[in-house]
């Protein structure tokens, strides 16, 4: 079945330069894929929260979004942070949502709204105003008076799109209607015919394909979009591989994770919804990374976040959605905007006032992680491979259903048609040993490739009867000018076996200057992850910073259990007991286009500027960052203040984590490196 998603669009899917010069009108979908004009697109979708970066930002940010593949823009419209006062609504600042959108239309980006008025996304009631609970009605709900407030909500909403819909040429191509819920699609429906009638018409609509709804909403309304995380500071637990997360190392048929937000979903089925197979496989939140709560602080790793990618592709999905791919900070509210367990909503986790780094490929002041560099190898395939990528059938040749940490059996999938195929390895699981598969011999569309022996940690993607390569024990990375370029994996000798009978054993990359046959390009993993990239400038590495501690942390505060039952995170009057240091801010000019790393050892730290918070942390193993950039002008002092880390708190901490009691700073520096 092919669904037309709009009758006229002026602009093709941005990112696909080619398409969008074209001025193609037309997108439809099937169970596969979009389709611009009859042709098959596979787009990477990127996270960001436009009201968590200042204003000011947003070009570049989004200008290095797209430099790391991504083709889409998401975003969250937060409720309490345009009208935290009933009736006021503040478009300003880092909450004009308007020009955001026209900084995306400038990098030909297209963008998904999620327009709540639910969201979550770690913020004060998820972001319902707390003004909405007195109002005696039942929220996310037919309620009418709280319909009545989200009518005015969408339609506040829609004076910042009007116009650059995609319609109307511009850059807002769908709309998601609250986010992960569980009751009768009924209320999805009535948020769809209210945004309807306040004027919103968008190629498509869409919704979390998570959790299983009472009752379904009609096929073709609104596309489910799915999600998966590497681990989850939502977990009650305080075991270092708590929940099912394994279940994404692992190539499946079934699309819904069961881990996601499981302290307000609780224990979720694994079943296949009706009709749920003719959607495409779409992602929205897969995890680039993860926040860190109070009581539970996972440490993310790149490899995390690439396998999951890559599983997810051979596994059938076509677009790939990170939840999140650029952090952010809170903004400034009349109160604090984290979420927090002694709110009267969402109140399930403790999260940091300011901080919404969420270790992601961007982070909170735009700073790029080295999963920033290896995920746009996906990105760069899905764009040049993508058309012939959409249409295949993903098969399952290993076992779906690998324990947790199993090391049995290699993990692997692929996906072919009309006797051309991509073979996706996958032999890495977060925080399990699996170990090197020998003797590994692989056969796909009767092209059986030399026996391998896989690496641990290996991750990649082979080609069978692609572009002239009958087959290649290397990873297939794009295709641009007639040039096809591959990666060496690590460990693995190359082949390139050719259509014409020719084979090229033990291949030594050269690089993009020079062909290793014909128009095959060999790169290293390194120029692989920066093709196409400008050369990175050279820049300092870091400057030490002078401090001085001034006051020795005071009575251990009583750390309590909250409403949910998990550890709740200090008060602003608890850090008047924190250890405190002053740091000397750099006057050099030069120096404000810098990171300040702090590297400190602790249960949590504040910043503070001029008496003001500006950033906090907790503590798990890595420094806590500031952009010196974003300090008040004429700022000279910064206050850093340390709650100790206590014997046996009730809160996970990762293995890189120093565990001992007490507090220290051990270096405090500027850097560019990630800038």
């Amino acid at each position: 079945m092919i669904r037309r998603l709009t009758l006229t669009m002026m602009i093709a899917l941005m990112g696909l330069a080619g398409l969008w010069a074209a001025g193609v009108r037309e997108v439809t979908w099937d169970k596969y894929s979009l389709m611009i004009d009859g042709r098959r697109v596979c787009p990477v979708m990127g996270e960001v929260h436009y009201s968590r970066i200042p204003a000011g930002e947003w070009a570049g940010e989004v200008r290095k979004m797209k430099e790391g593949g991504v083709t889409m823009i998401a975003t969250y419209v937060f409720w309490n942070h345009v009208e935290e006062q009933e009736g006021i609504f503040r478009w300003d600042g880092q909450r004009n949502l308007r020009q955001f959108i026209e900084v995306c239309r400038a990098e030909q980006l297209p963008v998904v709204l999620r327009i709540g008025p639910f969201c979550h996304g770690e913020v004060r009631n998820g972001g319902i105003p707390d003004w909405i609970f007195t109002k005696g009605c039942k929220s996310r709900s037919q309620d009418p008076v709280f319909l009545s407030y989200v009518e005015r909500l969408y339609r506040q909403i829609f004076t910042q799109v009007q116009g650059l819909q995609w319609k109307d040429g511009g850059p807002v191509i769908a709309a998601q209607f609250d986010n992960e819920y569980r009751g009768s699609g009924d209320y999805l429906m009535a948020l769809k015919r209210m945004a309807l009638g306040i004027g919103f018409d968008l190629p498509f609509y869409t919704r979390t394909g998570w959790p299983e709804l009472s009752k379904p909403v009609a096929f073709g309304e609104m596309v489910p979009l799915y999600g998966d995380y590497a681990d989850g500071f939502w977990e009650r637990s305080l075991a270092e591989t708590a929940g099912n997360y394994y279940k994404a190392f692992n190539f499946r048929a079934f699309r819904r994770s069961t881990a996601i937000a499981t302290e307000q979903l609780g224990e979720q089925r694994e079943q296949t919804g009706d009709g749920e197979e003719q959607y495409p496989y779409f992602t929205c939140e897969l995890g680039g990374g993860m926040m860190t709560a109070y009581h539970r602080r996972p440490y993310l790793y790149p490899e995390d976040a690439y396998s999951m990618a890559l599983v997810k592709l051979g596994s059938g999905s076509n677009l790939l959605g990170y939840y999140m791919y650029h952090g952010g900070t809170n903004p400034e509210g009349r109160t604090w905007l984290n979420e927090m367990q002694r709110t009267v909503a969402t109140n399930y986790n403790d999260m940091p006032v300011k901080n919404y780094d969420f270790q992601a490929p961007l982070g909170e002041f735009g700073q790029r992680s080295p999963h920033y560099y290896s995920l746009r190898k996906l990105h760069l395939f899905l764009e040049d491979y993508g058309e012939l990528l959409a249409p295949m059938e993903a098969h399952f040749p290993a076992p779906q259903d690998i324990a947790k940490g199993d090391d049995s059996q290699l993990r692997w999938a692929y996906r072919q048609k009309d006797g051309s195929a991509f073979i996706f390895i996958n032999n890495y699981e977060r925080l399990q040993r699996l170990t090197a598969k020998r003797d590994v011999q692989l056969e796909v569309c009767g092209v059986r490739l030399p026996r391998l022996t896989i690496p641990a940690g290996a991750m990649c993607i082979l080609p069978v009867n692609i572009d002239g390569i009958r087959y290649a024990t290397a990873q297939i990375v794009a295709k641009r000018d007639g040039r096809i370029y591959l990666e060496q994996i690590d460990g693995i000798p190359t082949t390139i076996a050719l259509a014409d009978g020719k084979t090229l054993r033990n291949v030594k990359p050269k690089g993009t200057a020079k062909p290793v046959c014909n128009n095959i390009y060999l790169l290293t993993s390194d120029e692989a992850a920066r093709l196409f990239l400008p050369a990175a400038p050279t820049r300092d590495s870091s400057q030490t910073v002078a401090y001085q501690k001034v006051k020795e942390a005071g009575a251990l505060r009583t750390i309590t259990i909250g409403v949910h039952k998990v550890a709740e995170e200090p008060t602003d009057e608890d850090f008047a007991e924190a250890a405190v240091y002053r740091i000397a801010v750099p006057q050099d000019p030069t120096i404000r286009h810098r990171l300040l790393r702090i590297h400190y050892q602790g249960d949590c730290a504040r910043l503070y500027a001029d008496g003001r918070l500006i950033a906090d942390n907790f503590y798990n193993g890595r420094p806590m960052l500031y952009g010196l950039w974003r300090l008040p002008e004429g700022c000279t002092e910064l206050e850093l203040r340390i709650l100790p880390l206590q014997p046996d708190a009730p809160i996970y901490l990762p293995r890189e984590a120093d565990r001992t009691p007490g507090e220290r700073v051990g270096l405090i520096e500027t850097t560019t490196e990630g800038l």
